[in-house]
């Protein structure tokens, strides 16, 4: 059991809260966290967390919207003011990679989520996130493709899908591997690829 912390707020709890479940589910498998682990983890009574969440469900959801926020503020943030839409696109990448690197338990949060059968808000806010993210992408690739940098062809809603799907592809890799800080090794060069494949050339 962790020690029991100083008085926080309502606010910093719940904050506290969602940085407990973000760092148990780097460790273990997220569907199998429990309220009585997250109050282990966090020093304090079942009682003391339910007075900030009704329910797992509630702390989950709490997740989602955190990670949402934080990731796609990161990779907006990127992309501000740098010099070329292809270069916007890899500072957006490697924004998640570094993202995903410090918190390694957020993948496996939203992969968790993803598997469940059952419709739950925090599996829509993961939908809500990945399309909200695509769109962002989209927007970007279609000032490149105004531009000239990249291939007037090119399907920026396939392009859009598979730039997640190769952020995906490489967690999923690391997980798998047991060594998440390899995706920071592993990016650059898939990144290059990537960019190769929908029309930039070096």
């Amino acid at each position: 059991m962790a020690e029991r912390p100083l008085y926080l707020s309502a606010e910093e709890r719940r904050a506290a809260t969602v940085q407990a479940v973000v760092d148990l589910a780097a460790e273990h498998n997220p569907a199998e966290i429990t309220t009585t682990d997250i109050a282990d983890r966090m020093g304090l009574t079942q009682g003391a967390l339910f007075r900030h969440f009704p329910n797992k469900d509630a702390i989950l959801e709490a997740a989602m919207s955190w990670v949402t926020e934080r990731l796609l503020t990161s990779v907006d943030k990127a992309a501000v003011g740098v010099a070329s839409p292809s270069a916007a696109l890899e500072a957006m990448f490697m924004t998640h990679i570094a993202f995903v690197a410090k918190h390694p338990g957020v993948p496996r949060l939203l992969f968790g989520e993803l598997q469940r059968a059952d419709d739950t808000l925090a599996k829509r806010m993961v939908q809500t996130v990945i399309r909200k993210y695509e769109q962002r992408l989209q927007r970007l690739m279609e000032a490149g493709k105004a531009q000239g940098e990249l291939d007037a062809q090119l399907d920026v809603a396939s392009a859009a899908v598979l730039f997640i799907g190769t952020i995906q592809g490489l967690v999923m890799q690391s997980l798998l591997a047991g060594k998440v800080t390899q995706i920071r090794r592993n990016a650059p060069g898939v990144f290059a690829i990537y960019l190769r494949g929908i029309g930039v050339r070096p």
